[in-house]
């Protein structure tokens, strides 16, 4: 009878296992959760009180003093000459990317830049009604975009071309210089905060290198 275990110590034991299983799984999912928190990436956009769809977000000024900023302006230079420069076969997609509203190079512009690159040959043919189309033109850059050291002026090189089913033109290289504004008086909307939270616009696009704009002489010699 000295090795009879009472049932109220049997149920102490069994709740303390229970106890020590469930304080096991607690640790266990306090660390999981602690290392997916690296999985959130960071991003960079200033929030006001109220939020509207319409509503402007007035940036501060930010000088290229860094590294990581001129790295981010460096990719958006990049992103500015695909977006503006490549054609795809879907006429939709241009479309969208072309588009005076919410399009890509639209965001990216200033007014006086986007109205000059609603002039080109390729813009007028493909936003006039052209239907889908079996005709590309990709671009190649040769390396990253150059910062110039002043006024956020870049330099960037790349190889431009076109082709359709019956062949492509020949490559021409292209060196455009471009000036970014960011400054006090730039806006963003706050649909745009996480694809530009810096409020980047591309204020000069210049063609310093090439038979003058690719979107002139690649949609003409296509058509040759």
């Amino acid at each position: 009878m000295q090795n009879r275990v009472e049932p109220p110590v049997l149920i102490s034991r069994l709740m303390a296992f229970v106890l020590a299983m469930a304080v096991v799984v607690l640790v266990t999912l306090g660390y999981t959760l602690y290392n997916m928190f690296p999985l959130n990436r960071p991003q960079v956009f200033f929030l006001t009180t109220t939020v509207r769809a319409d509503q402007d977000i007035h940036l501060t000024e930010m000088q290229p003093n860094s590294a990581n900023l001129d790295a981010y302006k460096k990719a958006f230079v990049r992103e500015y000459i695909r977006h503006r420069n490549e054609v795809y076969t879907n006429a939709s997609v241009m479309h969208n990317k072309w588009n005076n509203i919410d399009g890509a190079v639209r965001t990216m512009s200033t007014e006086q830049v986007y109205s000059d690159f609603t002039n080109t040959a390729m813009f007028v043919a493909i936003m006039g009604g052209m239907p889908d189309f079996d005709f590309s033109c990709p671009v190649v850059f040769h390396k990253d975009p150059l910062y110039m050291g002043s006024d956020n002026m870049y330099r960037v090189n790349f190889r431009y071309f076109c082709a359709d089913s019956t062949g492509r033109t020949w490559p021409k290289d292209y060196t455009i210089g471009i000036r970014l504004e960011s400054d006090g008086e730039s806006k963003i909307r706050w649909t745009d905060r996480i694809a530009n939270p810096l409020g980047l616009r591309v204020a000069e696009y210049k063609i310093i290198e090439g038979d003058g704009d690719p979107l002139d002489t690649g949609f003409r010699e296509s058509e040759e």
